[in-house]
């Protein structure tokens, strides 16, 4: 008998569950039966039973209603949300959510809604969602709540209030009440102590709400508005600059990565090699074709494409650089005019090349899950493409300085840098670093066009927009110095967006240029100048 104790316990609370769930299903019918019946007066009345009620099934419903898609069905009078499919309405029950076929208008009776059913509904919808079970939905109420400012959903605000428990959402729900009472009859007291609430949230959205407030007041609760207000534009200032700062940082990662390679083959050897955007743009089309294979392969591979991509781009780019530097530039050392000719040339026939290949038109290279989206640090918007290019840049930064501190290659490349002649005296094969160090730049190159495929067009003439930026922050930060580099990408990155406001993107990069030169003027080595005896 014990042991069938607890199994007639577990029957009976399953059984109570049943009975619950049957009410509350049977509770749900009855109320959508009142909302799809009856005058306007009477779905007022069943749109606030359905608030009433907390059933989380009822949003949707309500949301229906509102938005003009909640529908009786003719032939059997069934409630059901239909969603335009074409000609067809597709259709699920309002009840369950499960498929209901689909129809044609002239096969359903909508219900119909005014603006004044519309404010009950947002206000029903409202309250329902901030007792949500999912925290997400209570914190974007709230959230919604605080830009409403709606007086009627106060009693639900408070109720879920009282019931909330996580702290940060509890202080947005906190705030959205501060916000309805800054726009009601409250007693002064009451509204000075909402304006220190909506201060200390300090966005553009609490800065509206106190100016609002600081023109319809008077007294003391408008001096209390206006000096918040004006606390809050200053805190925005300050974001607003970090902000900058950010874009200015995202955008000097993406010239260091179209950059270093560039360092590496113009500090080396001396070489202005205008095709190198082209390395840059065949990076891109290499990440292209990954996804292209992946996508009607192995589509269940497109969040790791990237992954595969980068070192395919990188053998792809380093190995055509190898090929040009032993077939063109080898016979033009010394001869700097010659080389910059014969490298825009060349960056042309790759162009023509890979027009005759993939067409002249834009490719689509998407974006992983993982470098989606955006999240919100204070004030500052991150979106987490920008984020990753950061990360990669300084990984192959530093990857890179590990390459030349800590390899036999390295140390060979340093060497040449250096000193050429008497690294050929000591037995160091020249040209076979040459064609390595070539290589190697533009590989690097093939990377970079990995990452500016996910924040600019791939098409034949990518590299293009990059190659002028390139030389200007290699000459700005010291030619063949890669910390030089860094400092020089960051700083014009940073330098141009501050500018762009003022000046427009344009004259922005005309005044950088202007500057630049002026700058090499004074200090023709760069910022961080290079050291040894080849140089001195």
């Amino acid at each position: 008998m014990l042991l069938h104790r607890p199994l007639s316990v577990l029957l009976s609370v399953l059984a109570s569950l049943a009975l619950a769930g049957t009410a509350l299903a049977a509770d749900l019918t009855a109320l959508v039966g009142n909302l799809t019946s009856g005058g306007l007066s009477e779905r007022a009345a069943a749109i606030t039973a359905l608030a009433a009620s907390g059933e989380e099934r009822a949003v949707p419903i309500l949301e229906a209603l509102a938005a003009g898609q909640l529908y009786t069905r003719n032939s059997d009078k069934l409630a059901v949300i239909g969603k335009v499919d074409g000609n067809r309405l597709a259709l699920s029950e309002a009840i369950s959510g499960k498929s209901a076929g689909s129809a044609v208008d002239a096969d359903l009776e909508r219900v119909r809604v005014n603006n004044r059913l519309r404010g009950v509904i947002e206000a029903a919808v409202g309250s329902l969602t901030l007792m949500s079970p999912n925290p997400r939905i209570r914190a974007e109420a709230a959230d919604s709540l605080f830009t409403r400012r709606d007086a009627t959903a106060l009693a639900a605000l408070d109720e879920a209030l009282a019931a909330e428990k996580d702290p940060r959402i509890k202080r947005s729900m906190s705030e959205a009440r501060a916000a309805i009472v800054l726009g009601s009859d409250a007693p002064a007291s009451q509204k000075l102590a909402a304006i220190a609430l909506v201060r200390d949230r300090a966005d553009r959205d609490s800065l509206g709400i106190l100016m609002t407030v600081a023109a319809a007041s008077d007294g003391e609760v408008k001096t209390a508005a206006a000096t918040a207000a004006a606390s809050i534009e200053q805190s925005l200032a300050a974001w607003q600059m970090a902000q900058n700062i950010w874009y200015g940082i995202s955008l000097g990662s993406v010239l260091l990565l179209a950059a270093i390679g560039l360092a590496i083959t113009f500090g080396t050897m001396g070489v202005i090699n205008m095709a190198h955007g082209e390395m840059v743009m065949l990076g891109a089309y290499t990440t292209f074709v990954v996804q292209d294979v992946i996508r009607t392969s192995a589509p269940h591979l497109f969040d790791v494409s990237l992954v595969i991509a980068l070192p395919l781009a990188f053998v792809v780019s380093g190995a055509i650089g190898i090929l040009i530097e032993r077939t063109i530039i080898r016979f033009l050392y010394g001869r700097p005019l010659d080389t910059l000719l014969a490298t825009w040339g060349l960056s042309l026939v790759l162009q023509q090349a890979v027009r005759s290949i993939f067409g002249s038109s834009n490719r689509e290279v998407g974006a992983p899950s993982w470098m989606s989206g955006a999240f919100q640090l204070g004030q500052l918007n991150i979106t987490y493409g920008r984020l990753w290019i950061v990360v990669f840049a300084l990984i192959v930064f530093a990857s890179l300085i590990l390459l030349l501190r800590k390899t036999p290659l390295g140390l060979y490349m340093r060497a040449v840098t250096q000193n050429r002649p008497m690294a050929a005296a000591v037995g160091i094969r020249t040209p076979r670093v040459d064609a390595l160090t070539f290589g190697l730049g533009s590989g690097i190159a093939g990377l970079a066009g990995v990452a500016l495929s996910q924040i600019d067009n791939v098409s034949p003439n990518l590299g293009q927009g990059y190659i002028i930026d390139s030389f200007m922050v290699v000459v700005f930060g010291g030619v063949g110095n890669l910390f030089g580099t860094l400092i020089g990408a960051l700083t014009l990155g940073v330098v141009n967006k501050f500018l762009e406001p003022y000046a427009g993107a344009v004259l922005g990069k005309i005044l950088v240029l202007v500057f630049i030169i002026m700058f090499i003027q004074r200090r023709p080595r760069g910022l961080f100048a290079l050291k040894g005896r080849s140089v001195e």
